[in-house]
């Protein structure tokens, strides 16, 4: 597959439905009945302006998303209030990992997160993603060597 193939776009209400079913199929089921369809929509709109979902499609279809929630961090005196960035529920369908689909997604997370100013992008990752994230530049931060249940990059 080329990566070119590949289009990644910020998620709408009006993509509750493509998310849903990729989410039922995170969680190895075939697809989203209609309730949760209706769930994840409510889900959607009660995060607000704080989350943001990308979509990848690739041959018109679904092929994974992401999702980035963002923290404001309460000012106190001597220090600047900042914002960073919390990866989650990067998702690709089986038939197309390890084919740019993730590193797409993640592109299109790191863009937005530098874009947004954010201090830093926080993510708990699965084994299987480390790769693909040290790749990205991630690392695990100090005083959690040898834990890959944080990994921190540092804002541009």
């Amino acid at each position: 597959m080329n990566p070119a193939d590949v289009t990644v776009r910020v998620a709408g209400g009006a993509d509750a439905r493509a998310l849903a079913d990729l989410r039922a199929r995170w969680s190895a089921q075939s697809a989203a009945d209609a309730d949760f369809a209706a769930q994840l929509a409510a889900w959607l709109a009660a995060e607000g302006e704080r989350r943001t979902i990308w979509l990848a499609h690739h041959d018109g279809a679904p092929a994974g998303m992401a999702s980035m929630l963002e923290y404001r961090r309460m000012p106190k005196p001597g220090r600047l209030d900042s914002r960073w960035g919390y990866l989650s529920n990067l998702f690709v369908v089986e038939p197309l990992r390890g084919r740019g689909v993730g590193s797409a997604l993640l592109d299109a997370v790191v863009a937005a997160a530098d874009a947004r100013g954010y201090v830093r992008l926080v993510l708990s990752p699965s084994a299987d993603a480390l790769p693909l994230y040290a790749r990205a530049g991630f690392v695990v931060p100090d005083g959690a060597a040898g834990d890959h249940r944080l990994l921190v990059r540092a804002g541009r």
